[in-house]
């Protein structure tokens, strides 16, 4: 047996599309028109945003979100607890990464860490919705009004996840979105921008031409280049899997949360990802002492693990010398079980009665 720890939902529909995309020979375009932008309208609708701009991965959709603002020399609230992308997206836009601690319980970033960070040259706080778990958004929201900061959110877990019955999305200054083949929404490449300000209008122009080389004022066959952009737009393939599966991410989400409910249940270990119905699971997360040991143990009986991720303020480029406490613990226990909706009920039974064997 050989249980991954992710695998994408397909079906008829993707088939389907993907066969009328490729005979259609309307394959990409920087402009974003055709499925791109029936893509962005339905993902506005979902999740109930003021705009939204879709572009070709979540790191790009970070580093443009990121570009709205201007950091140079200035501070940006991160926790290290993420995938690097949100972190780089900060420094290739001229600011410093400011690493906040985690809460322990559901791993997302601490409230309490960020206030303790605050200085005069902070500009934003950049919360991520850590294995699909929202953050405390209205908490985060109150900080950064209080202190004139800008809350772009990290959601590449956080497809279909929710914060008080709002679809994460609609809170915001910019919400960002990935949808790499191994996330709840799932696409060849992938990514999207939620936009929530009173300006969305004038930040999607900035956007639309950022995604595609800084190409603008566009008519027919002539237009300008005001600034710098880049190769960020989204593919017609990607779109059109992206509107086959939007139709479906509640289901898959429903799915998960059946999936995480029993391994919460029936799993043997106080410390796991809580049950939260405003949770979209793209990850269970489980900790557990003498990890090595524990995922070489897994691999021998054929269930896939992984970890996620490598606190960013441990890399050797972003090595620092401050003290995270909570995020320092969790980076040596922390392991991800399989979390898909492919797995049927013997492979959820095996992977519990495995770990409850292991521990």
């Amino acid at each position: 047996m050989k249980i991954k720890l992710f695998d994408v939902n397909i079906g008829r529909g993707e088939e389907l599309a993907i066969q009328k995309v490729l005979k259609s020979r309307f394959w990409a375009s920087g402009a974003g028109t055709g499925n791109v932008k029936k893509f962005e309208n339905s993902f506005l609708d979902y999740v109930n945003a003021k705009n939204c701009i879709a572009v070709n991965s979540g790191t790009a959709a970070l580093n443009l979100a990121l570009s709205l603002l201007d950091l140079k020399n200035k501070e940006v609230i991160v926790p290290s607890l993420t995938f690097v992308s949100s972190v780089h997206a900060i420094v290739l836009n001229g600011g410093k990464p400011i690493f906040a601690d985690v809460d322990s319980d559901t791993l997302c970033i601490d409230p309490k860490s960020i206030n303790n960070l605050i200085s005069k040259k902070t500009v934003a706080v950049l919360p991520v919705h850590f294995a699909g778990m929202p953050c405390k958004l209205d908490t985060i929201s109150k900080i950064c009004k209080k202190n004139n900061l800008k809350m772009i959110e990290d959601a590449a877990h956080a497809a279909g996840s929710a914060y008080k019955n709002k679809k994460i999305g609609s809170h915001g200054h910019a919400v960002c979105f990935s949808f790499h083949p191994v996330k709840n929404l799932a696409m060849p490449t992938g990514g999207l921008i939620a936009l929530n300000d009173n300006d969305h209008h004038k930040q999607r122009k900035l956007l639309e031409s950022r995604r595609w080389c800084g190409i603008s004022n566009r008519h027919g066959v002539s237009y300008d280049v005001k600034e710098m952009g880049w190769n960020y737009y989204m593919n017609e393939f990607s779109a059109a899997i992206g509107l086959s599966q939007l139709k479906k991410l509640d289901r898959m989400n429903n799915l998960r949360k059946k999936i995480a409910s029993r391994y919460h249940k029936e799993i043997n270990l106080d410390k796991k990802i809580p049950l939260d119905k405003n949770c979209s699971y793209h990850i269970f997360w489980i900790r557990v002492k003498n990890r090595t040991k524990f995922m070489q143990m897994m691999t021998n009986k054929g269930i896939e693990t992984g970890i996620h991720y490598n606190p960013v303020h441990n890399t050797h480029l972003y090595q620092n010398n401050q003290k995270l406490t909570i995020t320092e613990k969790i980076t040596k226990e922390i392991v991800s079980i399989p979390m898909h909706t492919n797995l049927n009920n013997r492979e959820i039974d095996y992977v519990i009665s495995t770990i409850n064997k292991l521990i």
